[in-house]
């Protein structure tokens, strides 16, 4: 696994944070507290980080990441019933635009926390997404 440090730490933080808050809160919520907690165990957070998109050479916009763990790991907090194939997409287009290698989605919904690594393949990236 990819940055497994990393991502260990990131769901022991997951955890700490959903046995403290409980679930079902807004998903800010665990954002603004999974920024705390990895900040306390020595971690960089950058929160709700802008990337620009291009698409042939032109801007077209900015892609928008809730956190972005020690410039390695994208992590998206979401409070859903379950994770479906628009989330996993959405964390490889997020892959793409930020030329990261690993995405993490947490789901604080329920009382067990539930966690999904999403993985860029380098090999199929487009040359499109960056200038």
């Amino acid at each position: 696994m990819f940055h497994q440090n990393v991502t260990q730490d990131i769901i022991g933080a997951a955890m700490n944070i959903l046995n403290a808050l409980k679930p079902g809160l807004d998903e800010k919520l665990y954002e603004r507290a999974l920024v705390i907690e990895l900040r306390h165990m020595g971690h960089v957070v950058e929160q709700q980080t802008e990337f620009p998109v291009f698409y042939r050479g032109q801007p077209i916009g900015t892609l928008q990441a809730d956190l972005i763990i020690d410039g390695l790991v994208v992590a998206d907090p979401k409070v859903v019933s379950s994770f479906n194939e628009s989330y996993i997409a959405q964390m490889l287009s997020y892959l793409n635009i930020t030329r990261l290698e690993v995405a993490m989605l947490f789901n604080f919904k329920e009382a067990t926390l539930h966690w999904k690594h999403v993985l860029n393949d380098r090999k199929k990236r487009p040359e499109e997404f960056g200038p």
